[in-house]
């Protein structure tokens, strides 16, 4: 589809992302709940909110500070769980690296998942046009939005939510929600597979590096995939010609 303003590819973005919202929400409302039963103040948990713009980073953060971790251990810990948004940005980087600072600063900081996988396979098809970066602003603004609110709800209900109403079993399904669209052929079968896999086999890893371990298992094996089945894509050809010549 194509734009003829940029408003309306923004607008666009913020329509496909509002399905995410339930997802996130109960994550927003546990990371809330969570760093009050803590003791700390609404100020202080908002402003973790906006410098982490990171649910999972967060979430882990705050039980370590909770167990009484070093500091610099709950700054490293955060580090690693949030690498895959260096492979996010570097396959991001050819769309947007051509935009001024006042678009790339604020694209970069409120980069999510979310955001992301809704826009990495219309940016490489490039079927977005000139205003794909609005389009992806709309993404990212909404998510990010969402999420502040969110937190900022857990903060004042508190212990009011009971336990009966199980958030946490949506912080999973926001994920496979974006997880199953993208399937579309072996290679990204096979990631999701070896990924999910390594994932569950090294949860117990140290500095929560299986998360980066399976995102990284995952991608290689996508790669070894897609190229094995280029490979008998570009040879099937010549078999062909091979059988027909007399």
């Amino acid at each position: 589809m194509r734009y003829l303003t940029g408003r309306q590819a923004f607008m666009q973005g913020v329509r496909v992302l509002m399905p995410m919202v339930p997802g996130v929400i109960p994550f927003g409302l546990l990371t809330g709940v969570l760093a009050t039963n803590m003791g700390m103040s609404p100020g202080t948990t908002m402003g973790m909110t906006l410098l982490f713009y990171s649910g999972s980073a967060q979430m882990v953060a705050l039980q370590l500070m909770h167990t009484g971790v070093l500091p610099m251990a709950i700054v490293v810990t955060a580090l690693v769980i949030n690498l895959r948004f260096i492979m996010y940005s570097a396959s991001l980087a050819p769309h947007l690296h051509h935009l001024p600072r006042r678009w790339t600063w604020p694209l970069s900081y409120m980069l999510s998942d979310q955001s992301y996988a809704l826009c990495t396979l219309k940016l490489s098809s490039g079927e977005l046009g000139r205003f794909a970066h609005h389009y992806y602003a709309g993404t990212a603004f909404s998510m990010w939005l969402s999420w502040q609110v969110s937190v900022l709800a857990g903060i004042y209900l508190g212990a009011s939510i009971p336990d009966t109403w199980s958030l946490g079993f949506a912080i999973p399904l926001s994920f496979l929600a974006l997880l199953v669209p993208g399937i579309r052929n072996s290679a990204s079968l096979g990631a999701a597979v070896v990924g999910g896999l390594i994932a569950v086999f090294a949860i117990d890893m140290p500095y929560n590096l299986g998360l980066v371990t399976a995102s990284l298992g995952g991608v290689i094996a996508g790669l070894l995939i897609e190229s094995l089945r280029k490979r008998e894509l570009n040879t099937v050809p010549a078999h062909d010609i091979e059988g027909e010549a007399p």
